[in-house]
């Protein structure tokens, strides 16, 4: 086929008749390795926390505020990560993001001081959530309409291991030493590993389409064509396309005069209610513990139990997303959370925190995947991760503000308060889908 027919027979309709195959396999492995680490490092100063008060004397407020610098680097970084994938491609954008917050993790073992930390955290959050956005943008391009929600889901089983992972190397290591909480930070930039991996990637068709380098497109889908009929034999026939698009800009301005802001106000809210409610809980379960009067390897013991939860919250995530609305969902998960949060804040006894705490911290992570898949479905393939970037950025920078609201809550009103909160931070989530969000499921990407 001639590069110049590649927009008549349509690569969005070449790459949704595709079946599953080793090709795709791969990318959830790849994937799934990043997000392994991503997440485990996005949890780790939650398990090193303890011992840095303990070791350095500091106050729950000055742990709020490193917290937030991470956040506020997560701000940056999506939605700058997102203008760069949309501008230099998903595959490079993967590669130099997740180079980025892989090295920032391991810098975090050499800081000396509060400040260092602070900074440290601040350039690691940048690298998190610019990775976190391209590589979800990634995911919903490269998988067929029918699939993404499905293999969204089985990428975060492989990632959201990274949580209880982590938290049990925590375990081992934090108290074995007084530098132990140095080596947490170490394990978290295992990342670097990842352009090693990589080399197998392939580049979106569709960015290279939408960026007019038809020839690219062609020959990349005809490598990921020649595998599937390696393994599956003649391909399904291609679906009629739709009018021939010539190449458009993307960007910001894109974002609002193709008429999206709406949709990014209402994400906005989505993402910054999901990050309050997730990290309010997520990030302060050890230290809240151990300030209630649980010792540290005690308090540990109990976060790393609460964490497992993850991983069968991501593998239900992966059996439901495509079978039903992921609005309806989305919803319906987060009114799940606010309910258990809230019994979770009222519990005493060791079972009953560990239980409900368990259930908090799966169905967290049976939302996770659905709204990972439900961002980039809502923007066409020019402003895909400019759209999601923002979304999710200006989302991850409520929660500089979070951590404060966590700690003033806690040294005013008490425990109990911090998991109203938390659950009001969900119960928002919910209505804004419920009332706003579009329908997306198994709808074809352009």
């Amino acid at each position: 086929m001639r590069a110049a027919d590649v927009e008549q027979s349509s690569l969005a309709a070449r790459l949704d008749r595709l079946p599953v195959t080793s090709f795709h396999r791969q990318i959830v492995i790849r994937i799934g390795y990043i997000f392994f680490f991503e997440l485990g490092d996005i949890n780790s100063f939650a398990f090193a926390a303890p011992a840095i008060r303990a070791a350095w004397h500091v106050t729950i407020g000055t742990i709020a505020g490193i917290t937030s610098a991470t956040f506020f680097g997560m701000f940056i970084g999506a939605t700058g990560g997102g203008w760069f994938s949309d501008r230099v491609g998903r595959k490079r954008a993967l590669i130099v993001t997740t180079m980025w917050y892989s090295a920032c993790s391991l810098l975090n073992a050499f800081v000396w001081d509060t400040t260092s930390l602070f900074a440290a955290r601040f350039l690691t959050g940048v690298g998190l959530s610019a990775m976190t956005v391209v590589a979800v943008t990634y995911v919903s391009e490269m998988f067929p309409a029918r699939a993404r929600g499905t293999y969204q889901g089985k990428i975060m089983v492989v990632g959201l291991c990274g949580i209880p992972v982590t938290a049990y190397v925590a375990r081992m290591l934090v108290p074995a030493a007084s530098w132990g909480w140095r080596a947490v930070f170490v394990w978290g930039s295992l990342g670097l590993l990842f352009p090693l991996l990589a080399r197998s990637l392939e580049e979106s068709p569709r960015w290279f389409e939408n960026h007019g380098r038809l020839a690219e497109a062609e020959d990349t889908l005809s490598r990921i064509e020649a595998r599937a009929r390696q393994e599956v034999g003649a391909l399904p026939p291609i679906p009629p396309a739709g009018p021939a698009r010539a190449p458009r800009p993307g960007g910001f301005n894109q974002l609002v005069s193709a008429g999206y802001l709406g949709r990014v106000v209402l994400l906005i809210g989505v993402w910054t209610c999901q990050t309050l409610g997730f990290y309010g809980f997520m990030s302060w379960v050890p230290t809240l513990l151990a300030e209630r009067g649980f010792s540290i390897v005690h308090a540990l013991e109990q976060s790393s139990a609460i964490s497992i939860g993850a991983v069968p919250g991501a593998w239900i995530a992966s059996r439901i997303s495509d079978r039903w609305e992921r609005k309806v969902l989305i919803a319906t998960v987060a009114v799940s959370v606010a309910a258990c949060g809230l019994i979770y804040g009222l519990s005493s006894t060791t079972a009953t925190i560990v239980i409900f705490g368990f259930l908090v911290a799966m169905l967290i992570q049976v939302f996770t995947p659905l709204v990972y898949a439900y961002t980039p479905e809502c923007f066409p393939t020019e402003i895909r991760n400019t759209g999601t970037g923002m979304s999710y950025g200006v989302g991850r920078l409520g929660n500089t503000f979070g951590p404060l609201l966590v700690a003033y809550l806690f040294g005013h009103f008490g425990y109990l308060s911090v998991f109203v909160y938390i659950a009001v931070c969900w119960l928002l989530v919910a209505l804004l889908i419920a009332a706003f969000g579009p329908r997306t499921k198994g709808r074809s990407l352009v």
